[in-house]
């Protein structure tokens, strides 16, 4: 009689969800462990295996973007959590978003069903014995944080991350806000987000008051940004930042970052806005909208009066304010290998935000590939590291690589692809494009060259 491997899954956020499904379709039975409803995160809506907790955005489908890379990459790779997405997506340019909530019962529904899969709803508190894929997330429990603590010997990074709010599609006044997407881009023929438009003197208005508004005291961050203490890897990731942490940089900061009105035209006016706040379709109905990019830890009070201080906002209604939670990951540099596996226990893999990989793709795809890993290894095979030129090789090389003082969650970008060829002079766009092609190339290599061992 043939034993089937069991593996253990901790975590059903992206990461755990992914590599579960992979782990299951190569013929391991796997027990998922999922902590919600039983024990809640104070970030999380509902019980749900992979809900969205920040953006409703994956990123890029563009070719040419570091993110449609990583995406046209898992996708010949066989995501599960990638084609749940994109039978959700909403309308959102040449983004792929997705409605949260059929996302999250998609993926679900289809990991309750399948045969090889058993999801336990309780916490897990200490690292269990035999194969494991610890893909907690950046909200681990305390007790499971102690237990990571203690069997790696390393202290825990950690950085505070931020979520935007949401508001009602019928609050926006559509008298002062207008429909487009940048340069024109869409599936809608008015465009894909609703703009609010300012003038300069409406802009340094809402700076000033957002800069100056009350934030949720966060002990010894909020000392150290008072004494002047940059947000480092130890506190904000650069790539969420607070809307009011940027403002305090300087009076522009807002406009060359997430309100930039580049690529837009106010149809009042016929001209480009100072800046712009874009508001992206949060559900399928289209009753809900974020606001782009405004990550804030302003108390609930105070976001509502600044925030109705936005050309189109004034009567809005937040159906979910943007609030602060706290973000746990390892230093995978020291103990982990690109195949995700801890240095010092091979059935033992870390996959997900964990690990310094930030951004939702990124998060799925090394729950993919340590969920193919900890198949090959039961199986008898050795774990697979992808091609550093490849995006999701790179982000692994990068997790384990990076100094340790200067590292910072890390997305799909091409700064972490190893160089072009140093005597190739070009614009970003044709780097960018030469990077994409690169990376298909290798891929596509790889694959052939483990056709067999990737099935």
């Amino acid at each position: 009689m043939i034993t089937i491997p069991t593996i253990t899954i901790i975590g059903g956020g992206l990461a755990g969800t992914e590599a579960a499904w992979q782990a299951a379709q190569r013929g391991l039975r796997v027990c998922l462990y999922e902590m919600r409803p039983e024990i809640s995160t104070g970030a999380h809506q509902t019980p749900d295996l992979a809900e969205l907790v920040c953006s409703n955005s994956l990123g890029s489908n563009l070719s040419d973007r570091a993110s449609g890379v990583l995406k046209n990459e898992l996708r010949r790779l066989g995501s599960f959590l990638l084609e749940c997405a994109e039978a959700a997506a909403l309308p959102a340019g040449s983004a792929l978003a997705v409605d949260r909530g059929l996302f999250a019962q998609t993926a679900t529904e289809r990991i309750k069903s399948h045969p090889n899969i058993t999801l336990i709803r309780q916490e897990v508190t200490d690292i269990p014995a035999g194969p494991v894929i610890l893909a907690s997330g950046p909200l681990t429990s305390e007790s499971l944080s102690r237990a990571i603590a203690a069997l790696t010997g390393e202290q825990h990074l950690h950085f505070y991350d931020a979520i935007a709010p949401i508001v009602a599609a019928d609050s926006i006044d559509m008298d002062i806000a207008f429909r487009a997407s940048r340069f024109g881009l869409g599936e809608q023929e008015e465009g894909d987000y609703i703009n609010c438009p300012f003038s300069q003197r409406e802009y340094e208005t809402f700076v000033g008051a957002l800069a100056g508004a009350e934030r949720i005291a966060l002990r010894d961050f909020e000392a150290e940004i008072e004494q002047g203490v940059d947000a480092g890897a130890h506190h904000f990731f650069e790539g969420c930042l607070p809307v009011e942490v940027i403002a305090r940089r300087g009076i522009q900061s807002l406009a060359f970052g997430p309100m930039r009105p580049i690529g837009l035209k106010d149809p009042r006016t016929g001209k480009g806005p100072h800046a712009i706040v874009q508001l992206r379709q949060d559900n399928l109905a289209g009753s809900l909208y974020n606001l782009v990019g405004f990550q804030t830890n302003l108390t609930y009070p105070e976001q509502k009066r600044v925030f109705r201080t936005i050309p189109g906002l004034e009567s809005a209604e937040f159906v979910r304010y943007g609030q602060m939670h706290r973000n746990t990951f390892i230093a995978a540099l020291k103990i982990l290998s690109p195949t995700l596996q801890y240095r010092g226990r091979s059935n033992l893999f870390f996959a997900g935000q964990i690990t310094g990989v930030e951004g939702y793709m990124g998060n799925i795809a090394t729950g993919l590939l340590a969920g193919w890993n900890i198949a090959r290894l039961l199986q008898g095979h050795s774990p697979l590291s992808l091609p550093p030129e490849t995006m999701l090789g790179a982000l692994c090389h990068y997790i384990t690589h990076a100094d340790l003082k200067d590292f910072q969650p890390m997305k799909a970008n091409f700064g972490i692809l190893p160089p072009l060829l140093a005597n190739q002079r070009m614009g970003k766009r044709e780097r960018s494009r030469l990077y994409a092609e690169r990376a298909s190339r290798q891929l596509d290599e790889f694959l052939n060259e483990n056709e067999q061992e990737t099935k």
